[in-house]
């Protein structure tokens, strides 16, 4: 079995002084993961709809090598959670809490 060389340990105290509290630093790298994820979501779809055509020939949908290569190329990006807490660990993350509002 092997074990895929971008899975790194992590020491947890590291990440909990960001914020102070583990399970805050977490779901701050979890909020920056999601939006990795829709970018890099959006960027492939604006990509491969390049290529889209509307033949319904299984022949012409197989032999499209550009759209294949496109797919390719994000599939070997790192993972949006290991993008968001590199991020993290680097401060380049900014987040805060919303406001309250007045009288409470």
């Amino acid at each position: 079995m092997a074990v895929n060389p971008s899975i790194i340990t992590r020491d947890l105290d590291i990440i909990a002084d960001k914020t102070g509290n583990i399970y805050e630093s977490l779901h701050i790298v979890g909020q920056r993961a999601k939006q990795i994820s829709n970018t890099l979501k959006e960027e492939l779809n604006i990509k491969l709809s390049e290529f889209a055509s509307t033949v319904d020939n299984l022949e012409e949908v197989f032999e499209n090598k550009e759209q294949i290569e496109i797919s390719k190329f994000y599939e070997r990006m790192p993972k949006p959670s290991t993008l968001a807490m590199e991020e993290f660990m680097e401060g380049k993350v900014y987040s805060r809490f919303p406001e309250e509002p007045a009288g409470e």
